[in-house]
């Protein structure tokens, strides 16, 4: 039978390319954007991040009106059906302001079961990852799937920031090295946990990362055969960091073990 996407998939990417767009036009025009600290001086806000936002989420209410949504920029808006959409509006902050092509357009949605869709768009790259629960994952209209490599039979991505102790970070990478695993670090956890989809990365590992950064790339990977760390999705924890962690079946359960991470308690 051919999987048709549902409504909400596909308005979704609709949007995203919208979004992308404009992404792209402040991207051309970034020297002029106005751009702000926020928790650590590492994390930058800049008004392409907000207008893109605020952008996917007019048009998501237009369409849906009844959708709770959750966006880094502007926080969780309740609804009234059992659906979120959780929005990154430009996932790759920094690599964005310093004109490199590591960033994306991330909208997931979750339900009570889950991940539930996901787009990611790479306008640098001219790639869209899409994914819905039960229907597959794609890269531009093509299916992918999670590498069917162990740890070592290609790279790890790896996430890091401020919200974690840097000497522990210092472990874990020693850890992976001493086990023989290769790492890369991108600069957007989204799209590399999309790689890790399309089977171009073994598995990504971070020890605190928000919903907005994974809600996607998560239905993205278990659609492509991968496996995921579950994220807290209840009202009191989704609006909070936790520890996400991603690979193929053969590399999850040792990425797992080295990496031992723990719940909102600490790592």
């Amino acid at each position: 039978m051919t999987y048709t996407p549902s409504k909400r998939l596909t308005i979704a990417q609709d949007i995203a390319k919208i979004a992308g767009q404009l992404a792209l036009d402040h991207f051309h025009n970034r020297d002029a954007l106005i751009i702000e600290q926020k928790r650590h001086i590492t994390d930058l806000v800049s008004e392409a991040d907000r207008a893109v936002e605020t952008l996917i989420r007019d048009a998501l209410r237009a369409a849906f009106p009844e959708d709770a949504q959750l966006g880094e920029e502007h926080g969780l808006s309740e609804g009234t059906s059992d659906f979120t959409w959780v929005i990154d509006p430009i996932d790759g902050t920094a690599p964005y302001l310093n004109g490199l092509p590591g960033w994306c357009v991330s909208i997931g949605g979750c339900d009570k079961d889950g991940p539930a869709l996901g787009v990611i768009f790479a306008p640098m790259l001219n790639e869209v990852f899409v994914a819905e629960r039960g229907g597959g994952a794609f890269l531009n209209g093509t299916p992918i799937s999670a590498t069917s490599g162990d740890l070592r039979s290609g790279l790890l991505g790896i996430g890091a920031n401020d919200r974690v102790d840097s000497a522990r970070v210092g472990h874990l990478l020693t850890d992976l090295m001493d086990a023989g695993s290769a790492w890369v670090r991108y600069g957007s956890g989204a799209l590399m946990l999309a790689w890790v989809a399309a089977g171009r990365l073994v598995g990504y590992a971070e020890p605190r990362m928000s919903a907005w950064d994974c809600m996607a790339a998560y239905c993205l990977i278990r659609e492509a055969g991968g496996q995921v760390l579950p994220f807290p999705q209840d009202k009191e924890h989704i609006t909070q960091p936790a520890p996400v962690l991603a690979a193929g079946p053969k590399s999850f359960d040792e990425l797992v073990r080295i990496c031992a991470f723990k719940n909102q308690d600490g790592w």
